[in-house]
């Protein structure tokens, strides 16, 4: 078991200090251990992991194996899951506890997928699971592990609405709640409600974190002074720009440098197609438009991008300070119990939530899981980014797919 960081006494040092904990956000495919490990040397106090679906973390060896990894370092450090049912959100908190400081309910994801299947924010329609769900997990979990949950506004103008639902689900006993300031049904365009999000705060004794709009640390200081908030979450401005908890106002030569050694030394652990966008968000600011397109056309190898990368930036010329760790530490080999989690399915029958899954006998080496069955495919479809800006709050990838939550 990795050693514990209370997320608790996180926010409380915070609050005597007068400031906020700075937070990267959950985002598919992209909050990986590697950029865990880069935003974690800018001043990034909690990272999260990518949204994990408990269905697949909990039924599949496969997709515990691709969709979370963590190293000794790797701290402080919550597990989100995307849930609609107890079992498995108390069974995948159960199976990470060992590796994380916390976990968190996904109760803020518009897209479409999600909400027709009861995740995300579909949730938000139905309060009393959420509840149910929260309170089921902080009852079985030690009381220093963290529980929290992630929901968006749920009305631009009606913040009662959204006041009563935060207050419910602190009367579950979570450590903390983030909130995002839009509406599941607002794009990124219109702009984050932070009297909203002020509000909030006003109504809760548990911490808050503000979550939308944050580009630069001045965004960031600027959300807790107008909300009072207990931390800012990051998405959007930190892919781009991973030294932003750190003042920069671009991502510097340096953080390049970091992420190019942090790959080489994951080696076959990160995917071309993560390493690659990460670069390619990166260097918008460092690169001219020429330089940018050819970056996104490389074939399809990884040494083809370092040197590209090594040739038309001056890494040589970076003289990195002695803060960061040269020396990437290696990945935990996690093993998880999944015999409670058998049980409980097996006392709930055969179904949805049961113990027989597309007709076999479970098999946690043959099932790959509701993410997996059916959602690898629609994730992975080419979309106009037309499309994707009217429909998703979140942005697309330079190849047209491949889509980030922004929550």
């Amino acid at each position: 078991m990795k050693e514990k960081t209370n997320i608790r006494q996180l926010f409380s040092l915070a609050a005597e200090q007068n400031t906020f904990l700075k937070i990267c956000a959950p985002m598919v495919r992209y909050s990986k251990l590697e950029f865990r490990s880069l935003v974690r040397t800018y001043g990034t106090d909690l990272a999260y992991t990518s949204m994990i679906m408990a269905d697949s973390f909990c039924k599949s060896e496969k997709a515990r194996l691709n969709e979370f990894t963590t190293n000794k370092d790797d701290t402080p450090l919550i597990a989100q899951f995307a849930a609609n049912n107890t079992v498995d959100f108390l069974s995948a908190s159960e199976m990470v506890y060992p590796y994380v400081d916390g976990v968190d309910l996904n109760c803020g994801c518009p897209q479409r997928w999600a909400m027709a299947e009861g995740y995300g924010s579909a949730l938000l329609k139905t309060p009393e699971l959420i509840a149910d769900m929260l309170g089921t997990v902080r009852r079985n979990m030690p009381s220093s592990f963290s529980v929290s949950v992630k929901v968006r506004l749920l009305s631009s103008t009606n913040h009662k609405q959204t006041v009563d639902m935060c207050r419910q689900l602190e009367s579950t006993g979570i450590t903390f709640l983030t909130v995002h300031g839009r509406t599941a049904a607002e794009m990124t365009k219109v702009p984050v409600h932070r009297e909203a999000l002020q509000e909030i705060k006003q109504s809760l004794a548990i911490p808050m974190v503000a979550n939308g709009d944050i580009f630069t640390l001045d965004d960031a200081e600027q959300m807790y002074s107008q909300t009072k908030c207990d931390g800012v979450m990051v998405a959007r401005g930190i892919l781009s720009n991973p030294a932003l908890f750190a003042g920069h106002k671009t991502t510097p030569v340096e953080c390049v440098k970091r992420w190019l050694n942090i790959c080489q030394q994951a080696d076959t652990d990160i995917t071309y197609q993560c390493m690659h966008h990460h670069f390619s968000f990166m260097t918008e600011s460092l690169l001219n438009k020429r330089l940018r397109l050819q970056l996104n056309n490389l074939s399809k190898e990884k040494q083809n991008v370092y040197d590209f990368i090594s040739t038309h930036l001056p890494l040589d010329s970076v003289v990195d300070d002695n803060t960061f760790v040269h020396d990437y530490p290696p990945k935990i080999d996690c093993s998880y119990n999944d015999q409670i989690y058998r049980q409980r399915t097996a006392e709930n029958g055969a179904g949805k939530d049961g113990g027989i899954v597309d007709g076999c006998a479970y098999d946690p080496e043959a099932s790959d899981g509701n993410y997996f069955r059916s959602k690898r495919e629609e994730l992975d479809e080419p979309q106009a980014a037309d499309d994707v800006a009217e429909e998703i709050d979140g942005v697309a990838f330079m190849d047209g797919g491949s889509l980030l939550f922004d929550e």
